[in-house]
């Protein structure tokens, strides 16, 4: 492991050697394998849905795998990390295989993987951590009772997976998001040694794939890469003991991704059919088609509220 001889050296070389050394892996897979991707079909209502039709799809499958090499390399594995990078990977083999399928997948099918992948994380974490957080708000730290943290565990595994998921529809907005919000992570000064360069090996490989998906895209991440993303959220805001937080770090993927989910189950399940009934969804399709912005304005705009919306609590806090 690769990671026993950068403990030889300093630590500000080891960091450089760890971002270089994954952004050439990620790069150079993600250069060699899209070409054998399953292509996009174009999604009949989604705005802009056929300027992706032939596009390789499922490139999640490739920046993860890289991901997931990348810590084995760079990072000493407990069987902590190594659990989560099952779920993980999991999560992104469920995307893959629902991509690549001739029909997609029902919500009950997929419903059940993310129950599973959110209970085990949630269950993992526990085992290993205990349940005790942090409130910053309040300055204080609490414990919540085993059944009830694993339970909320669970909900903020889900709702990652579910809020990126929707939240990839823009080319390069889900990765760079994720991208914000992972280094106002590493500012946060919340993690050990080994989780930041974790952090690390997920910034410099969704550097390399936004390398290629920035507007306009030459291939997709898919759901292979955005659900993976939703567990890595979910998991790197439990590691920070500080699991509320993932509110006011990805208010801007809870809003693009979570209205949508939130204007279905009232539509569908209170039967309020007016309810949002002018507010297209996800937001970024609302900017698109009813504010008439381009492609790069939504992730411009998009990410530059993330950045002050972080930048507000941290200086709110400290």
């Amino acid at each position: 492991m690769l990671y026993n001889i950068l403990m030889d050296v300093s630590g500000s070389f080891a960091h450089f050697m760890t971002a270089a050394c994954t952004f050439l892996i990620s790069f150079i897979s993600i250069l060699f394998f899209r070409n054998i991707l399953p292509k996009d079909q174009g999604r009949e209502f989604a705005v802009n849905g056929a300027l992706s039709q032939g596009k390789p799809r499922g490139a999640g499958i490739v920046f993860v795998t890289t991901f997931t090499l990348c810590v084995a390399l760079f990072v000493p594995l407990s069987l902590e990390f190594v659990l989560y990078l099952v779920f993980i990977y999991g999560a992104m083999m469920s995307g893959y295989l629902d991509d690549a399928a001739e029909v997609p997948w029902g919500n009950l099918k997929k419903g059940l993987i993310d129950l599973v992948i959110a209970l085990g994380s949630s269950i993992t974490y526990y085992a290993y951590n205990g349940s005790r957080i942090k409130l910053f708000l309040f300055d204080t730290k609490i414990h919540i009772p085993m059944v009830i943290f694993i339970i909320l565990g669970a909900v903020l595994v889900w709702t990652a997976i579910n809020v990126t998921n929707c939240t990839d529809g823009v080319d390069g907005l889900c990765a760079t998001l994720v991208m914000i919000v992972i280094a106002f992570l590493m500012f946060s000064g919340l993690f050990r040694l080994s989780d930041r360069n974790v952090l690390l090996i997920m910034l410099i490989t969704l550097g390399a794939y936004l390398w290629f998906n920035c507007s306009p895209s030459m291939l997709l991440m898919g759901d292979a890469g955005s659900r993976a993303l939703g567990v890595f959220l979910a998991i790197a805001f439990m590691r920070s003991q500080a699991p509320f937080l993932f509110i006011p770090f990805t208010l801007v993927i809870i809003l693009d991704g979570g209205l949508g989910l939130l204007k279905v189950s009232f539509i569908r399940f209170l039967k309020m059919n007016g309810f949002m009934k002018n507010i297209r969804t996800p937001l970024h399709d609302h900017a698109r088609k009813n504010k008439g912005w381009s492609d790069t304005q939504v992730v411009m705009r998009f990410s530059l509220v993330q950045i002050l919306c972080s930048t507000l609590y941290l200086s709110f806090i400290r």
